[in-house]
């Protein structure tokens, strides 16, 4: 069993100044945690690989493709691989877990 606590993953996360800390690498999935603090603006470009964002704490928009939604603690949101996508308007610090399938490169 590999099993994490959040504070401990936010704490690795800032000590390292990344926005984004992979803590889960397997043969069919990686999973990290995404960080992004209110008025930041988010830099990603489309992945190869599907993912799925669960907010742990914070509210933004998240743009998907041409969709667009509001997020807060317990937003579910799926991307297919080579989606365009952006979190934006964030109000509050944005934390997220992310599942990429399969893992991340």
């Amino acid at each position: 069993m590999k099993a994490f606590r959040l504070d401990e993953l936010e704490a690795e996360r800032a000590a390292n100044e990344g926005a984004y800390l992979q803590f889960l690498r397997e043969r069919n999935m990686s999973v990290g945690l995404y960080a992004l603090d209110a008025g930041d603006l988010d830099p990603q470009n489309p992945h190869q690989q599907d993912e799925v964002y669960f907010v742990v704490s914070g509210r933004a928009s998240i743009t998907v493709g041409m969709e667009t939604t509001q997020v807060a603690r317990g937003s579910v949101v799926y991307v297919p691989a080579g989606v365009a996508h952006k979190f934006h308007h964030i109000t509050e610090d944005l934390r997220v877990l992310v599942v990429f399938s399969p893992p991340e490169s």
